[in-house]
């Protein structure tokens, strides 16, 4: 009985690696499709934001360019009333029966004719504003209307490489829905985790050259035997990733490299030669 048991846990745990192994590589093959559309969703995404933004400056300009016109129209209706009023003073300066009446009518006239002036000065300078605001908005038209050929152009070009590989990432997207029901949440929430904090999207690898397959760090000899017996999941003590044996997937480990032996050199001999035997003496 405790024998079955502990057959039930080792398949388990060997179909679930065989799940998450089989998904991360759907997701592999969706992430080299989204590679080949390169940067174009992200030039899309920055030009629709950029026309967003031209748009909203062109609002703002016309509403300053809308508050200048008012506050011009109001400055000419205040000069209009003024010299209505400067009108009406100089038909009672006619009238006065007294120098007093007459310093006060004067002082009036001079008041409105004060505020004609600096009426005028307003609207002189609302006027060059709304000159300037009009080459503003004249400029934010040119740029919208750039972008938005631009903006259609790019449009059509991700298209053309989007209904190319529509169907093929369609049906891996419907493998990847189905290949998830097999997996329990905790293990689908952790694959996910890992795959998202993974530089290169790899939640799960496999042990290569006696080094995972991800952060290529060693493995010690214990621990790519916990991997090989396939009794719980086991991640890598650096990157956290997610270990599996190569031959419960179907991959063969390539052999480490052994070391080159070192070179040795021979080394010549410094002994010195013997001296030349001296010629025997005549009798």
């Amino acid at each position: 009985m405790a024998t079955e048991k502990k057959n039930d846990i080792e398949r388990s745990v060997e179909e679930r690696l065989n799940n998450l192994f089989q998904l991360q590589t759907y997701l592999s093959e969706i992430d080299r499709i989204k590679t080949l559309r390169g940067e174009l969703p992200n030039e899309v995404k920055d030009l629709e934001d950029e026309i967003v933004r031209y748009q909203t400056r062109l609002d703002k300009y016309q509403e300053e360019i809308k508050g200048l016109r008012e506050f011009v129209a109001q400055k000419k209706g205040e000069i209009a009333d003024r010299k209505a009023k400067i009108e009406k003073y100089d038909e009672q300066i006619n009238n006065v029966r007294n120098n007093r009446e007459f310093a006060f009518l004067e002082k009036e006239k001079e008041f409105e004719g004060l505020e004609i002036e600096l009426a005028e000065k307003n609207i002189r300078e609302a006027n060059e504003k709304l000159e300037v605001k009009t080459q503003e908005v004249e400029r934010a038209k040119e740029g919208l209307t750039d972008n938005q050929h631009i903006l259609e152009d790019k449009k059509k070009e991700l298209e053309a490489i989007v209904s190319e590989t529509r169907v093929e990432e369609e049906n891996i997207r419907g493998q990847v829905k189905e290949l998830e029901q097999k997996i329990d949440d905790y293990t689908l929430a952790a694959f996910k985790r890992i795959r998202k904090n993974a530089r290169n999207g790899l939640a799960i690898v496999t042990v290569q050259r006696d080094a995972c397959g991800g952060c290529f760090n060693r493995i010690p000899p214990q621990r790519q035997l916990e991997i090989k017996m396939h009794r719980k999941v086991i991640v890598c003590e650096y990157c956290g990733r997610i270990m599996v044996d190569g031959a419960l997937v179907g991959i063969t480990p390539e052999p480490a490299k052994e070391a080159p032996a070192p070179k040795t050199t021979r080394r010549k001999s410094t002994k010195a030669a013997p001296a030349p035997e001296a010629p025997a003496a005549e009798a």
